[in-house]
C-alpha cells in the first residue's frame, strides 16, 4: 500500500514542485514505484516530467470532478520513470466545481483507493495557498513534507501551515501528521540560515531532515527540459541532494515501520 505524501507550503517559489519531481525521480531510482500528481493549475509538474499539459486528453482535473478514472488520465515521465496525474489551467475551474459536489474534500481520496496498492509512494504537489485542491491533497496524505527556504518570512508562513495542518487532522482525515521539513535552496555562508535551522530544530526536533537541498543551477534548469536533475545532470549537487533525501525518506519509513510492528 502506497504511502502518500503532500509536497505542500502556502508560500510559494519554495521549491515544492522541484522537489516533487526530483524526489519522484530519485525513489525511482531505488526501485520504488511512483505515482506523482499534479494538483497545481500551473501544470509545472506536468511540464516539468516532459509531458504537453496543452496536449491532454484527460487530466486530474477529470478525475476530480468524475468524468474521468486515475488509469484514464494517467501518463508516464520517461525521463522521470514514475506514472503522472496532469495538470493544465482546467483545473481552475475544479475550484468552483468541488464546492457543489458530495464530499467535496474527499474526492481525490476516493480516486486514489482503488490503485494504491500498485505504488510505493504518491507524491501530490500542491497548490501554494490552502485553497479546496490542498485540502483534497491532505486529506488523501499519510503525511505532509514542508519544502520551505531559511527566511524569516518563511517561519510566519510555516506557522499558518501547521495550524491548518492540525484542523484538517482534527476534522477530516485524523491519521495526516507533518512526515518532515526540507530545508531547500539552502547556503550555510548566510547567518539567517543558520538561526532558523536551530529554530526548526528546537520546535520540530526529529522531523527536520537531515538532508538539505543547495542553491543549484542545474535543478533550475532541469524542469525546461522536461526531466529531473537526475537525469539532466547526475552529477550536481542538486540531484545528490534528492537521492539522499530519497535515501533518508525510505529508511524513516523503514524505522516507523519496525517501531510500529515492535
Amino acid at each position: 500500500m502506497a504511502k502518500v505524501f503532500a509536497i505542500a507550503n502556502q508560500k510559494g517559489g519554495v521549491g515544492k514542485t522541484t522537489t516533487c519531481i526530483n524526489l519522484a525521480a530519485s525513489l525511482v531510482a531505488t526501485k520504488r514505484r511512483v505515482l506523482l500528481i499534479d494538483l497545481d493549475p500551473q501544470g509545472n509538474a506536468t511540464m516539468g516530467s516532459g509531458v504537453d499539459k496543452q496536449a491532454l486528453e484527460h487530466s486530474i482535473y477529470d478525475v476530480l470532478i468524475g468524468e474521468s478514472t486515475v488509469g484514464e488520465a494517467m501518463q508516464f515521465s520517461e525521463h522521470g520513470g514514475y506514472q503522472l496525474l496532469p495538470a493544465n489551467r482546467d483545473l481552475t475551474a475544479a475550484e468552483v466545481a468541488l464546492l457543489e459536489m458530495k464530499m467535496k474534500e474527499s474526492r481525490l481520496r476516493y480516486a486514489l483507493a482503488p490503485i494504491r496498492e500498485n505504488y510505493d509512494y504518491i507524491l501530490i504537489d500542491c497548490p501554494p495557498a490552502l485553497s479546496m485542491l490542498t485540502v483534497n491533497a491532505l486529506v488523501a496524505a499519510d503525511g505532509v513534507i514542508i519544502p520551505m527556504q531559511c527566511e524569516y518570512y518563511a517561519l510566519e508562513g510555516l506557522s499558518d501551515l501547521v495550524n491548518s495542518i492540525q484542523r484538517i487532522s482534527e476534522l477530516l482525515n485524523p491519521n495526516l501528521k507533518i512526515e518532515g521539513l526540507l530545508r531547500t535552496m539552502y547556503d550555510p555562508r548566510i547567518s539567517l540560515t543558520n538561526d532558523v535551522t536551530e529554530q526548526l530544530k528546537a520546535h520540530f526536533g526529529d522531523k527536520l531532515y537531515d538532508v538539505v537541498i543547495p542553491r543549484n543551477v542545474r535543478l533550475a534548469e532541469a524542469p525546461s527540459f522536461g526531466m529531473p536533475a537526475l537525469v539532466y545532470d547526475k552529477q550536481s549537487r542538486g540531484a545528490i541532494a534528492y537521492l539522499a533525501l530519497a535515501g533518508e525518506l525510505v529508511r524513516r519509513q523503514r524505522n516507523n515501520a519496525k517501531t510500529a510492528t515492535a
